[in-house]
């Protein structure tokens, strides 16, 4: 099995475990400093990971050059606009055919990384994507009076292009952050990843917390005092990216991120198992559809 792939797996699942805390941090403060501590406190784990890597195992550092500089701020506010996109749906009262589409990312990361780095997907890879896309979209509006022909005649309504172009710049961050890595040049995918990662989430930090002071100083003391929980999201949010980093390193942004999905089961199987909440059928076809692209990505992979 190609090592990106259990990367991948792990990478989903402390992924999905950061937004079941980043949920519990919503109701302490607001959706600014909730997004925030996913930077602010995941930094110095960032750090750590180049740390252990260079002084203990013994790797050494890349140069850092132009390229890599481009991309990793592309990367970080392709991230940030993509969030930012995505939250703004919450505002409105219909926000599933959004949400949605701004699941398509996998499938804009194809055509991106085809763009930028002249990646070319196989057939196989494309299936899959698309198959798995399709999954989530129908999980995400499973609740809602919309079928297969609403959801698609929906695509020029305001909350389906917002949830496009939040997709987009998920796209186009995945390939961004995957052309920085490559960039760096050596020593090996793990080093390249976390001095990605490094660089992009302290540009991250910088930058959102320029905003609070600007714009919701009052978030501050909301944050300060739910430090406890706000660095436990740091640290599986750190490392969840570690993950993602290191996999796009491997492989393709697009291929990486249509493994991702997997994330989806991880949540289900905590809303059946822990919550006891039931699931209709779209959610369950949508998670047959989930795990029939993954079996077609990694049969292909």
């Amino acid at each position: 099995m190609p090592l990106w792939i259990p990367i991948t797996i792990a990478a989903a699942f402390l992924q999905n475990l950061r937004s079941v805390v980043q949920k519990h941090l919503k109701g302490v403060m607001g959706t600014t400093g909730a997004t925030f501590v996913r930077f602010g406190f995941g930094f110095p784990f960032a750090l750590a990971f180049v740390g252990v890597l260079h002084f203990a195992v013994g790797y050494e550092l890349p140069a850092l050059n132009r390229t890599f500089f481009i991309w990793a701020v592309v990367g970080g506010l392709g991230q940030i606009a993509a969030t930012f996109l995505l939250i703004h749906l919450f505002s409105f009262r219909n926000f599933a055919v959004g949400t949605a589409y701004s699941r398509t990312e996998p499938a804009q990361a194809a055509l991106f990384g085809l763009l930028f780095l002249g990646e070319r997907a196989t057939t196989g890879a494309i299936a899959a994507i698309a198959i798995s896309v399709f999954g989530v979209m129908l999980i995400s509006v499973a609740h809602m009076a919309f079928n297969v022909r609403t959801l698609v005649t929906s695509v020029v309504s305001r909350n389906a292009l917002i949830g496009l172009a939040s997709g987009t710049f998920f796209g186009i961050s995945a390939v961004a952050y995957r052309a920085a890595s490559l960039a760096l040049g050596g020593p090996n995918f793990m080093m390249q990843a976390a001095v990605t990662l490094a660089v992009v989430i302290v540009f991250q930090t910088l930058l959102m917390f320029a905003w609070i002071v600007w714009k919701e100083r009052d978030e501050l003391p909301r944050i300060a005092k739910a430090w406890r929980p706000a660095l436990f999201t740091g640290l599986v949010g750190a490392s969840a990216s570690f993950g993602w980093f290191m996999a796009m390193t491997l492989q393709q942004a697009a291929i990486v991120k249509s493994l991702a999905q997997i994330e989806m089961l991880f949540t289900f199987a905590s809303s059946v198992f822990f919550f006891r909440e039931k699931i209709n059928r779209l959610e369950v076809a949508g998670c047959i559809l989930i795990v029939g692209g993954i079996l077609v990505l990694l049969a292909v992979g």
